[in-house]
């Protein structure tokens, strides 16, 4: 072994470990300047530094995914493969720099260069590959997966232009294209020869052989190329390493000669520009037909490919494809990759030439499924019809599939009817094939995020499956990266954590459960708050660079920071900003304690009411933020273009963390642990991770308001009315009724009407107006602690100290025991000869 780890020591002389020697590193960024940027060093920009780390820190990391891949085929070892819609991996530079211990070394060799780090890492974009939390856990699934040395890569689409970059124009959000690959990505690598052939439409056509045997094909397909884009991802001062795979489309025929001869300069690029649409955006807007079969056609385009790359490895070192579950673990991440239970099953009956039976049994073991929501309108599902027509031979399967799968629920439960319909891949009534079915029956594990969460998936809607296979579920609690969320985002506190407790907590998290030792230490309470006030300057400056606003760093900074969504209660916290502004400007306060209150997230372009709320938000804020007579005493922002890279900067900065869904519809939450790791104090719902986090910090510890899950269950059949609140509550009558006649809008009074008219007279159904009296009550208690600084830092400490168990360590190591079944790799790590770097 230690031969071939001579032999791919090219670029350091095997120094791919610290302690790195910072002359080495400064010829190695001259070496990759002159031979991969092309660039005389005197004559560089910052973006060419910037191409040059990364280009070296590429080297190291391809060297130790060469060890990494021989390792695992000498193992043999089995292998997950996560496929992910959304990748928030976020800025990657000073990530892997801290990863590989680099960070002060590579700051050391670029100032001996003429630049500095932070100049070079300020060249760097977010990609685009994500929206909300679904894309930000599977990004730390992938960095603890590195880095406790779980063998596995993710799979995703490499979005030309993400979802989109958040503006606001007059109040309004506007959506441009998040164009994060205009000056090209040097951390991606093209892999040429990996590509395949994704088909589309055509028909099925079914024929007996020569021996009578029925032969069913799959032809007039309209294909397109998909193109294989590496970025590869470390693991925490770790030989091990994964990297993302992501897919870029590409037309199976670039140039229609015939078109251009004949003068028809646009049909002859058509194919090219509607095949490379699949990997243009992130979620294009289903609510046209257009639409809605391109997003089908995206996620199918993703898993089709996915699935032939991952049966290619697969025979690098199996024959058969029976021993397929025995080597590969599938892991979708929610039901948009759903359609890979599928098209698995296809290939082994229409390539593998297996029968539907031995085809469904390979399948169900192959894969696993992370349920996220239990919102009937997120779990997808597809009208028959759209799935006829993009994937024909796809739909007759599903029948089949449907078929076997209703036949056993019949015999396991017989004279129940009802059962059958409820649990069928078809739902009769709309005409849909519903995916999330089809995830349940073809997975042999199924998990939720939050305890919460997981036994309302068990006792709802999955209420029948659960009874058919109740060993199948499983809850496996969210976690997040340590790594990027206090060693990287937060400095200062993780030195200070270090300084009193070593390093080990890096890698251990429940290691900061020691913090509570220091709480009597005055030295210790003072520094951690002088962390705060810092941390809260720095997201002051923010504010005042992005909107204009200036905040007081000793004002209370209130945050709620996520996609914009009915059921995420924005509009709630509204309705409390609104109510605190009537009272200041009353004199309803004497003294009220001085709150900046921060909102920020992007709503889906096609969600209408999400958008309004987005325009309420900055109206308010525009009329309380120029009243003379409420000055610094409250302050509303809305922060546009909310992404990873802010969020480095918001999270660590925060008092008080808005984590206020209506209970039983957020499946877990990570937000919640972020700022909680952070030293914020969450107000909450009992909804997702917020349970957990209840629990690890105590009821002292957190503030809690409104109603349970059974409580809202509970409400609802018993009729809920939303007038009896609005009729009751003055306060709230009096707020609600300047939204609906146009008090933060008099150019046009009826604007927010829709809104009213939602929470008033159309059933409220997220049942703010339910909670509203518990929340803002639950507000003003708030304030009294926050008077007490001192009690206010104690509670601040104790929160993260008691983050040790929402480490994504914790959360993976369930997955490869739990679901993935999986063992970590044993890599070496590489032999240091010489320091000559090579040219």
């Amino acid at each position: 072994m230690e031969d071939l780890n001579k032999d791919l020591c090219l670029v350091l002389d095997c120094q791919d470990q610290a302690p790195w020697d910072v002359e080495v590193l400064k010829k190695n960024i001259l070496h990759f300047m002159v031979h991969m940027v092309g660039k005389d060093p005197k004559m560089a920009n910052q973006r060419d530094w910037y191409k040059s780390v990364i280009y070296l820190l590429r080297a190291i990391l391809y060297e130790r995914k060469v060890r990494m891949e021989r390792t695992l085929q000498a193992t043999r070892g089995r292998r997950v493969y996560y496929l992910s819609m959304e990748y928030l991996i976020g800025r990657n530079l000073r990530r892997t720099l801290i990863d590989l211990d680099l960070q002060d070394a590579v700051g050391q060799a670029l100032k001996a260069c003429g630049t500095s780090l932070e100049a070079v890492v300020d060249q760097e974009l977010d990609p685009a590959l994500g929206n909300g939390g679904l894309g930000r856990l599977a990004a730390c699934i992938l960095d603890s997966m590195a880095t406790l040395g779980y063998p596995g890569i993710g799979y995703g689409i490499r979005y030309e232009f993400g979802m989109f970059t958040q503006r606001i124009e007059q109040g309004e959000q506007v959506e441009q294209p998040e164009d994060w690959l205009e000056l090209g990505n040097p951390w991606e690598t093209e892999r040429h020869s990996v590509r395949f052939t994704v088909r589309f439409g055509g028909r099925v056509i079914s024929f007996r052989d020569e021996k009578g045997r029925e032969v069913i094909q799959w032809v007039d397909t309209n294909d397109v190329i998909a193109v294989a884009f590496d970025i590869p991802l470390t693991g925490f001062r770790t030989p091990t390493m994964t990297h993302l795979r992501l897919w870029s489309a590409r037309a199976s025929h670039d140039f229609d000669f015939r078109f251009f001869n004949e003068g028809n300069y646009i049909d002859a690029v058509k194919d090219k520009i509607d095949s490379e649409n699949l990997s243009k955006v992130l979620y294009p807007n289903d609510n046209t037909l257009m639409g809605q079969e391109l997003r089908l056609k995206q996620e199918y385009f993703f898993v089709s490919a996915s699935l032939q790359d991952i049966l290619r490895k697969f025979f690098l070192t199996e024959s058969d494809i029976r021993r397929l579950p025995e080597q590969v673990a599938i892991h979708l991440n929610d039901t948009h990759p759903s359609l890979a239970v599928v098209e698995l099953t296809r290939i082994l009956i229409d390539t593998y030439k297996l029968s539907l039976e031995e085809a469904w049994e390979i399948t169900r073991r192959t894969f696993s499924y992370t349920n996220h929501t239990l919102l009937p309108e997120a779990l997808e599902t597809w009208p028959i019809d759209i799935l006829g027509k993009i994937l024909p031979r796809h739909l007759d399967i599903l029948y089949q599939v449907n078929h076997h799968h209703l036949t056993a629920v019949k015999y396991q439960f017989p004279g129940d009817p009802k059962m059958l319909g409820r649990v069928s891949l078809f739902d009769d009534h709309s005409r849909r094939v519903r995916m999330a079915n089809l995830s349940v029956i073809g997975s042999k594990k199924v998990n939720g995020v939050a305890e919460l969460h997981t036994q309302l998936m068990q006792s709802s809607f999955f209420a029948d499956f659960s009874r058919m296979e109740p060993a199948k579920f499983e809850n496996v609690t969210n976690g997040i990266t340590q790594h990027r969320w206090l060693l990287q985002s937060n400095p200062e506190l993780a030195a200070l954590i270090s300084q009193h407790l070593g390093e080990g907590w890096i890698t251990d998290l429940p290691r900061l459960r020691a913090l509570e030792g220091h709480l009597e230490d005055s030295g210790f309470r003072q520094r951690f708050a002088d962390i705060k006030r810092n941390n809260k300057t720095r997201l002051a400056r923010m504010v005042a660079d992005r909107v204009g606003v200036r905040l007081d760093p000793s004002a209370m900074f209130d945050v709620q920071v996520k996609r914009i969504h009915e059921y995420k209660r924005q509009l709630l916290n509204v309705l409390h900003v609104i109510t605190r502004y009537v009272r200041i400007r009353n004199g309803e306060i004497a003294d009220p304690v001085p709150r900046a209150v921060i909102i920020g997230g992007k709503a889906a372009p096609g969600y209408h009411m999400a958008k309004l709320i987005i325009r309420l938000i900055v109206e308010v804020a525009k009329v309380i933020n120029n009243d003379p007579i409420v000055r610094d005493r409250l302050k509303l922002v809305f922060l546009p273009n909310y992404n990873v890279s802010a969020a480095e900067t918001i999270i660590p900065g925060s008092d008080l963390s808005e984590q206020i869904s209506t209970p039983g519809t957020e499946a877990s939450g990570t937000g919640n642990m972020k700022f909680a790791l952070n030293g914020a104090l969450t107000i909450g719902t009992l909804d997702g991770a917020n349970i957990e986090i209840l629990r690890e910090v105590g009821d002292d510890n957190i503030f809690i308001f409104g109603m349970t899950a059974d409580e809202v269950s509970a409400l609802r059949q018993r009729g809920y009315n939303p007038a009896k609140y609005y009729e009751e509550n003055p306060e709230l009558h009096r707020v609600l009724d300047m939204i609906r006649d146009g008090f933060f809008c008099p150019d046009d009074p009826h604007r927010y009407t829709p809104i009213f008219d939602a929470l008033v007279r159309g059933g409220d159904h997220f049942m703010l107006l339910a909670d509203y009296e518990a929340y803002v009550a639950c507000q003003d208690r708030i304030d009294q602690v926050y008077r007490d600084q001192a009690a206010w830092g104690r509670k601040a400490i104790i929160n993260t100290a008691n983050m040790g168990y929402f480490s994504i360590d914790r959360t993976v190591r369930t997955y490869a025991e739990k679901i993935w079944q999986v063992e970590p790799t044993k890599v070496p790590t590489s032999v240091r000869r010489g320091s000559r770097a090579k040219g």
